[in-house]
């Protein structure tokens, strides 16, 4: 059964509601519930609406959140303020230095360009339904639809999206649910679609239940 939608608006979700939404899930399907009562609730992750932001997801793409984090922290080294100006000050070699490979830099140099040419506007985002946000976003170089999930749930904390291309939430989505690992991509749509419309905030748990066990195994 999915989750009642009733006076539920389609809106970004403050830290203040998300413990409440976080029950709300969870008193739904079981599973989740035993993310919270045996772990209590993830904690409210949130990145401003920033070049810097969008960024640090595109660093993430595809290497371990420590190496991403690594990147943007060397980075900020060079530059003080990650900035479409200070970044575009920098040639390949000074953002090579930074750990950033060369489709990465290029990347980032694409969305610098971008916003100074006045032709993304983060702030508008903001405004936007959540498919009208990817359609604008997957026409940049470089952000893809794992990009513009993290994006939507992290930033804009739009209630509803679940990252089917993200491992982590759909590894912790099949040991929850204890399906096997060749689980067609339709079943998992299927068994995410009784989180509706609060698919985030229960992927938000199953980033916790993941991160938690890698820090205490069991």
């Amino acid at each position: 059964m999915a989750v009642a939608a009733d006076s539920f608006p389609i809106r970004p979700f403050s830290e203040d509601e998300f413990p409440g939404l976080c029950d709300r899930v969870a008193a739904v399907d079981p599973d989740l519930k035993a993310i919270v009562d045996g772990q209590g609730y993830p904690p409210f992750w949130s990145r401003e609406n920033t070049y810097e932001s969008l960024v640090w997801f595109i660093l993430e793409q595809q290497v371990s959140l420590a190496s991403a984090k690594a990147a943007l922290e060397k980075l900020r080294a060079r530059v003080g303020t990650i900035t479409p100006e200070n970044v575009l000050g920098l040639d390949h070699d000074e953002l090579r230095a930074a750990y950033f490979s060369r489709q990465k830099a290029g990347y980032a140099r694409a969305l610098a360009q971008e916003i100074l040419a006045g032709r993304l506007d983060l702030a508008a985002l903001e405004k936007l339904p959540d498919a009208d946000v990817r359609k604008r976003l997957v026409q940049l170089k470089g952000i893809g639809n794992w990009t513009v999930d993290v994006y939507l749930i992290l930033t804009l904390h739009r209630p509803d999206v679940f990252p089917a291309g993200d491992l982590a939430a759909v590894n912790a989505l099949k040991r929850v649910k204890g399906l096997p690992r060749n689980t067609a991509a339709d079943e998992l749509a299927r068994v995410t679609g009784q989180w509706i419309p609060l698919r985030t905030v229960a992927t938000m748990l199953l980033w916790h239940d993941y991160l938690s066990r890698r820090t205490h195994p069991r």
